[in-house]
């Protein structure tokens, strides 16, 4: 198969998805690389019907990947995840309405341009945790304690003029739980909270019980994702879903890099051959994690173009996206 992945300057020393690249290449697919911010694109040559079998985005939150992912899907190509899905969970403000149209457990949301207007807000509802609508890997997520400390100066960078949620804080043990679906096949993770990054919480595998596996699946069938992450609150009243994020960093999942790549593969020959357009959680069936491994497409061709790509940092890749 061909494939291009479109992969932002943010994660071009991360494993994942650089070691997914080189998983492919290794099995016989031809895999190019587009870097969207700081290299000059082709539009024209790059975006046309039948150029790739799909498309692969790794971008932050409001980088251009995602326009040109869409533009893409825009000439018929397969993309994974699907863009329109994409879209429905890189906007927080939109995920938290579509969540709790659908009857996940997101907390009340609210939203502002500026965070004096957070103020409004009832101080019962306080502490409030406010973050940027667009915000990804953890960047400017803050705990506001009372209203008069909404003003506070911020980091620079923290927020760029656009759209602020605030939701109130759920009260939790200051551990984070992290479930990746890699194509149907969940997994938990525990981390600890950017809230809380004195709390000495080891990264690890945990069990996932049968709540928050339905909560996770419910995720993917709402919003049409295949690889994505959610990060779950164990709260006073059961688990809170408080964030969505599309190809996250699978860390602490088996063989992550080689059940990753066989989904990627998996999604484009689905697009490929016309099938379910749009991709929904728990519908593509992979091997028993470890079983992933040698030629899963013999059929694919040998010739192999991969885009020179930097060695990724070690031993791990950041977090794929923010509370």
């Amino acid at each position: 198969m061909r494939l291009c992945f479109l992969v932002e300057e943010q994660y071009r020393h991360d494993g994942m998805p650089l070691d997914v690249i080189r998983q492919l290449g290794a099995w016989g697919h031809q895999v190019d690389v587009l870097w969207p911010g700081r290299s000059l694109i082709s539009l024209s040559d790059a975006i046309q019907a039948g150029s790739h079998d799909a498309w692969v985005l790794k971008t932050v939150s409001g980088g251009p990947g995602l326009t040109l992912l869409e533009a893409a899907a825009s000439a018929g190509l397969t993309t994974v995840n699907d863009v329109r899905a994409i879209r429905g969970v890189r906007d927080k403000a939109l995920a938290a309405v579509i969540a709790r149209g659908t009857g996940l457990p997101v907390p009340v949301t609210y939203a502002a341009a500026r965070p004096e207007e957070l103020a409004e807000i009832p101080e019962a509802e306080f502490p409030l945790v406010v973050k940027p609508a667009d915000g990804s890997s953890g960047r400017a997520v803050r705990l506001v304690a009372t209203p008069d400390r909404l003003l506070e100066p911020m980091a620079p960078g923290d927020c760029a003029g656009g759209l602020l949620i605030a939701q109130p804080y759920v009260p939790n043990s200051g551990t984070d739980l992290k479930v990746y679906s890699v194509a149907g096949e969940l997994y938990a993770t525990e981390r600890c909270s950017p809230l809380h990054p004195a709390h000495d919480v080891r990264e690890r595998q945990v069990p996932l019980t049968a709540e928050v596996a339905r909560i996770a699946a419910r995720i993917g069938e709402v919003f049409g994702l295949d690889l994505y992450g959610v990060d779950i609150l164990l709260g006073p009243d059961g688990p809170v879903v408080v964030d969505i994020n599309d190809f996250p960093s699978f860390r602490q999942v088996p063989d992550a890099v080689a059940r990753v790549s066989a989904a990627v593969l998996e999604l484009a020959r689905r697009g490929t051959s016309g099938r379910d357009a749009a991709p929904a959680a728990g519908r593509v069936a992979l091997p028993a994690a470890g079983r992933v491994t040698g030629q899963p497409n013999a059929g694919a061709a040998t010739t192999r173009s991969v885009t020179p790509l930097p060695r990724p940092a070690r031993p791990t890749a950041p977090l794929g996206g923010g509370r």
